[in-house]
């Protein structure tokens, strides 16, 4: 069991790497080229935040059954 737990935990590890990777540095597209003062995650950009979240929630939660499993 502990052999599939720490597979998940590379897998996840990928996925979230890559997510992070994903999102923009300091600035959304849209305030690249304009002075908004307030700019609100849309579309792709609100998903890949999202699925950052998620993913980096099971990646804990492996880590954790990784450690407390004999």
């Amino acid at each position: 069991m502990k052999t599939w737990i720490m597979i998940g935990q590379i897998v996840t590890g990928i996925v979230l790497s890559g997510l992070i990777l994903l999102q923009a540095k300091g600035t959304g597209l849209g305030r690249a080229f304009g002075s908004v003062a307030y700019h609100s995650k849309r579309g792709v950009e609100k998903m890949v935040f999202r699925s950052t979240i998620i993913i980096a929630i099971i990646f804990v939660v492996l880590s954790l059954l990784n450690v407390l499993t004999f």
